[in-house]
Parts: C-alpha cells; sequence; structure tokens
C-alpha cells in the first residue's frame, strides 16, 4: 500500500502563524483588522497551548471575517501580495522533505496557503474553508476535523510520517506511525 508524509504549515513548514502575520499584513490595507487582532491572537495563543477550544476561536474568526472582508478578490490579492514578502519564513529543510504525493494539512485558510502552493513541492493541501457568500470559515480544519477531512479524502491510506509543532495535533498523530515534533527548524522524533 502507498503510504504517504503529512505536514502542519504553521511553526512546521513556516516559521510563525502564517494567519497572525497575514492579519498584521493587512492592516496597512484595512484599518478595521486592528479592532480584532487582539482577540484573534489571544485566542489563537490559548488554542496552540490546549487552553481554548476550536469554537471559541472559530467565533472569533468569523466575527472578524463579516467586519474585515468586503471583497474577496481583493482578499485573494492581498494574499499573493503577502507571500512576496513572507516566503523568506519558509523552512528550505522541512521543504525539502515534502514529495509531490505527501500532504500539508493545516488549520490555515485555503486561500492562503493555495497561494504559495507554487513552492510547497505538493499541491496536495487540506485547510480550512471560507465561505464567500457568508463571509465566514465553513470548515476549520483544526483538531480531530483534520482526521476528518483525511480520512474523507484519503480514506484509510496510512501516514508512515507526519510533521507538526503541537501536541494539539494528536489526533493526526494517533493515525501515523511515526511523529516528529519540529520546533525552531529542529526535527524531534516522538513516535
Amino acid at each position: 500500500m502507498v503510504r504517504i508524509k503529512v505536514f502542519d504549515f504553521d511553526n512546521t513548514i513556516y516559521h510563525g502563524e502564517s494567519s497572525v502575520d497575514f492579519a498584521f499584513f493587512m492592516i496597512k490595507h484595512n484599518k478595521r483588522i486592528l479592532l480584532f487582532l487582539p482577540s484573534l491572537f489571544w485566542n489563537t495563543v490559548m488554542y496552540k497551548l490546549c487552553l481554548a477550544s476550536k469554537e471559541k476561536l472559530e467565533m472569533r474568526v468569523n466575527d472578524a471575517i463579516r467586519v474585515i472582508v468586503r471583497d474577496k478578490e481583493q482578499l485573494l490579492t492581498l494574499a499573493d501580495r503577502f507571500w512576496e514578502k513572507y516566503y523568506r519564513k519558509l523552512d528550505k529543510r522541512i521543504l525539502r522533505r515534502i514529495d509531490p504525493d505527501d500532504l500539508i494539512i493545516t488549520a490555515g485558510p485555503f486561500f492562503l496557503i493555495d497561494a504559495i502552493k507554487h513552492r510547497l513541492n505538493t499541491k496536495n493541501l487540506i485547510c480550512s474553508e471560507v465561505d464567500w457568500d457568508k463571509m465566514e470559515v465553513s470548515f476549520f480544519n483544526f483538531g480531530d476535523n483534520k482526521v476528518k477531512r483525511y480520512r474523507e479524502l484519503y480514506g484509510d491510506k496510512p501516514i508512515d510520517y507526519f510533521y507538526t509543532d503541537s501536541y494539539n495535533d494528536r489526533s493526526m498523530m494517533d493515525i501515523s506511525d511515526r511523529v516528529f515534533i519540529v520546533k525552531d527548524g529542529r526535527i524531534k522524533s516522538i513516535k
């Protein structure tokens, strides 16, 4: 049976939280985001520390999207411009481990990660999804949702290696044969 490697994105392939960096990048173009940054930042940190639920983070993100995002095309253009500056935060050593058949699975929004996929060595992405008509996140790819979406798309295909920065990915760890924690570009086997 064909096996794959699966990679988390933020703090694994990308040094930092790409969605947070994108929010700060957007300030130049949309000052309304300043109203939501403290809440988004706080809830993201609390979630990463396993101290807040994904539902609470989802609610805060949707509140922000409804106020901040007025035009889908403008947001897609900003995502392209963001990566012109921030592609340097991609970890080249981790990127070399990614093969074309491997998968990147992330809580980040599809529109943001899709804009950089030409530099990721694979086109296989599972991300959070935005319903552009309702201007809200329609699927948050956090925690157990990562396994749910993985199973929907890949069935029981075995995961040989899983790379992540966070124990929030415990559900993905559980279905992977080998697990590696990535911290500051260093890789440590934990399973």
